[in-house]
């Protein structure tokens, strides 16, 4: 909850209706909260000797202290010990940085940790799939860039500049903010959206199984520790 009313504050403090007039309230709860996460990072350090995969004592703690987590919840903190010392345009970056306050809660969920492992299992899957997205993206940038690039020079006159439209057509969002006009530039952006609607299924799809099959892993391990413990 404290890390959730974090967030909140970092988000409502960037609106100037509700901040302006209110600086020195979001002031104390910034550092309030910033104290709370202090001394929480202090009692996950002391506590971290306990650790014995890690090797126990103060070894378990140093090693501990580098470890991703560790280091994400001190980042989460540390920007409130530079509120006052940091020159003005640094401080809107170290306020917004706050919002790391919420990663600390993915060490408190299975599911994060299911998720993580089922897109680590999969890494060699969606890594095919990220090239295919490019290999289409230049691709179509290109045939786009022969297509229009003399009817819409500002829009299509090089590669570079088709690629946005290329990525927005992909992805199929479509602004509308770049089009074609030419018979041939229409057909190639059906096929490419075609193509686009594909690859964005295949990496959820491929994430989905992984998902499922790492859900289905820990119910059976945690059913075979539990037949344990009952015996």
């Amino acid at each position: 909850m404290i890390i959730v009313a974090a967030v909140l504050v970092a988000i409502l403090e960037t609106e100037p209706s509700i901040a302006r007039g209110r600086e020195r309230t979001f002031a104390w709860v910034e550092y309030g909260l910033g104290l709370f996460f202090f001394v929480e990072y202090l009692g996950r350090f002391w506590a971290a000797a306990e650790m014995k995969r890690l090797g126990g004592g103060w070894t378990a703690r140093w090693r501990w202290a580098r470890s991703l987590h560790a280091i994400i919840d001190m980042l989460a903190f540390a920007p409130i010990l530079l509120v006052g010392f940091a020159p003005a345009y640094v401080l809107r970056l170290i306020r917004i940085a706050r919002l790391l306050q919420l990663a600390q809660l993915g060490g408190f969920s299975k599911a994060w940790a299911v998720l993580t492992r089922a897109i680590s299992g999969r890494r060699f899957e969606l890594m095919l799939t990220g090239l295919a997205a490019v290999f289409v993206l230049i691709v179509s940038a290109t045939l786009m860039y022969f297509a229009e690039g003399e009817v819409q020079p500002q829009k299509f006159g090089s590669i570079p500049r088709s690629l946005w439209w290329s990525i927005i057509t992909l992805t199929t969002i479509g602004y509308g903010d770049v089009y074609p006009v030419t018979a041939l530039g229409k057909v190639l952006t059906g096929i490419t959206a075609v193509f686009g609607v594909g690859l964005i299924a295949a990496p959820t799809g491929i994430i989905a199984a992984a998902i499922a099959s790492e859900t289905q892993r820990l119910r059976i391990s945690e059913n075979e520790a539990r037949m344990l413990a009952e015996r």
